[in-house]
């Protein structure tokens, strides 16, 4: 997909829906809006990239371990990590249409829908507040949170007693969050509802600069382990106008959306500001004690934090593509194997001759180790381009010469190239391809 193409984020958005990636929440009643359901592909895809990260991040290294936080935290927290106080954006209303618009998003002093008049500014807090209680008048406001790096930092002392971890580690987690966005949009890009894949490393203060120049290169790996095009990935430098308040020096991993290049991860030198902020509101003493160096500090972090929504979109953006192929186009999501919803579809040639059967039998013993597909409706060359709009990267074929000598036709979905295998090379075979 080219950037600033908009038709094309068009066409991404319908094949979403029609090949079941992803689906307006609650669209029979006319839909929540900027909240999404993902389907039957949608959610083995989201599930296939949060354990890719989470083996990458987590599972193969030594130096950091888990966590899943509650989504309902005292409101203390809150109140210690700045969230009430300062996690808001600049609000305005027109007047006329009743809409609603961040203030420094807009050109000029008019509504940009229907011209009216606006409001004057206000700050308008992000967090969704609800209340904990059986009883109305005795429940308390609390607040779903807005972000899950605060997990981490409150359990900082229950993790690095019970895991016997040393400084420098990392606490890694993926989560929900949940924050009421003024003006949301793009598909999946920008939601109220969203879930954050991030990890918090804390270091030696005096060794932050390295770790967040280790951590910017490991993330970009990652990306690039997905099969992302390289052209479209960039890192971007905040500005000191640009710099949360929490932060000494801050990167985004940026990518090129249709819509331009937005955010992807967040890579941030929060020194020892949130571990403090909870020091003085809890009084609670979160300091680190280096028996090796014989001093004690309080960590510096270095978080990397991404959207798994904001991933995925940015996978199904990447891999979409229609080319010309004879008389037709060709819709195919080139997504990378590793991440593929399905891995392989499971085709007889025809109706007879026992291949049916015999492409079940494949099935069958397949499905205990890939989730894979299996399709005997209609022409041969329509199954194989309904798996290559579903983004399945490898057609399994079994045909007559397999009725003579136990191989199958496997076909590639890029290079629609085929090469043929033994039946009982094919667990093998998808393993090297998925690995």
């Amino acid at each position: 997909m080219k950037g600033n193409d908009k038709d094309l984020m068009g066409r991404l958005v319908s094949l979403c829906k029609r090949r079941g990636y992803v689906f307006q929440s609650s669209e029979i009643y006319g839909g929540v809006g900027s909240c999404w359901d993902y389907g039957p592909l949608g959610v083995e895809l989201k599930n296939n990239i949060r354990r890719y990260w989470w083996k990458w991040m987590a599972q193969m290294r030594d130096d950091v371990v888990g966590l899943d936080a509650a989504i309902l935290m005292h409101p203390k927290v809150w109140e210690a990590s700045g969230h009430v106080e300062g996690f808001t954006d600049p609000l305005v209303d027109c007047k006329r249409c009743k809409r609603r618009f961040r203030a420094d998003e807009l050109e000029g002093e008019s509504c940009p829908e229907c011209g009216g008049e606006l409001t004057d500014v206000r700050q308008f807090n992000l967090m969704f507040r609800t209340q904990m209680g059986a009883l109305e008048e005795a429940a308390s406001d609390i607040y779903l949170r807005p972000e899950t790096a605060q997990g981490i930092y409150v359990n900082f002392l229950n993790v690095l007693n019970s895991s016997r971890q040393k400084i420098p580690f990392g606490i890694a987690q993926v989560g929900k969050a949940f924050r009421n966005e003024i003006t949301p949009g793009n598909f999946i890009f920008r939601t109220r509802e969203f879930e954050q894949m991030e990890m918090q490393f804390f270091v030696k203060p005096g060794t932050d600069e390295e770790w967040l120049e280790y951590w910017k290169e490991e993330r970009m790996k990652w990306y690039r382990s997905l099969g992302i095009h390289e052209e479209k990935v960039r890192i971007h430098e905040h500005g000191e106008n640009e710099l949360a308040h929490y932060a000494k020096e801050a990167y985004d991993i940026e990518y090129e959306y249709p819509f331009g290049w937005k955010e992807l991860e967040g890579i941030h030198n929060r020194t020892d500001f949130d571990l403090k902020r909870h020091v003085e509101h809890s009084t609670r003493d979160m300091s680190y004690f280096d028996d090796t160096e014989r001093e004690r500090y309080i960590p510096y972090i270095i978080e990397t934090s991404a959207g798994l929504d904001r991933t995925l979109l940015t996978c199904l953006v990447d891999a979409f593509e229609e080319e010309d192929v004879g008389k037709e186009t060709r819709v195919v999501l080139r997504l990378s194997p590793r991440i593929a919803p399905i891995k392989a579809g499971i085709f007889p040639l025809v109706k007879k001759d026992g291949m049916p059967e015999i492409a079940r039998k494949i099935y069958d013993d397949l499905k205990k180790y890939f989730n894979v597909f299996f399709d005997i409706s209609g022409a041969i060359g329509r199954r194989y381009r309904r798996q290559d709009e579903a983004g399945t990267p490898f057609g399994i074929t079994v045909d007559s010469q397999t009725l003579e000598d136990e191989t199958v036709t496997m076909r590639y979905r890029d290079s629609m190239g085929q090469d043929r295998f033994k039946i009982s090379e094919l667990r093998g075979k998808l393993e090297e391809l998925t690995e």
